[in-house]
């Protein structure tokens, strides 16, 4: 969901929650196992997008893994 947020589509009210909700969780458990690197952006004018920015990157990597796995390789099925 996060690609077609980025290309600009709209959606209803109960998406944008769903992915706010998402987007909370993930800055919670990046925080909590990271806490360094979350108090050094803490306050920073330009936290918001940094974190939006990781967001992104991870679920963008999160459906990338995800398609790898659901595709077979042609060698695995031959043996």
């Amino acid at each position: 969901m996060a690609k077609v947020l980025k290309e600009g589509a709209a959606y209803n009210q109960r998406d944008v929650i769903d992915v706010l909700v998402e987007f909370s969780c993930f800055k919670d458990r990046v925080e909590k196992k990271f806490k360094e690197v979350a108090r050094e952006l803490e306050g920073k004018p330009n936290e918001h997008d940094l974190w939006v920015g990781l967001y992104l990157i991870s679920s963008d990597y999160a459906d990338e893994q995800y398609a790898r796995r659901k595709t077979v390789d042609p060698i695995q099925k031959i043996s």
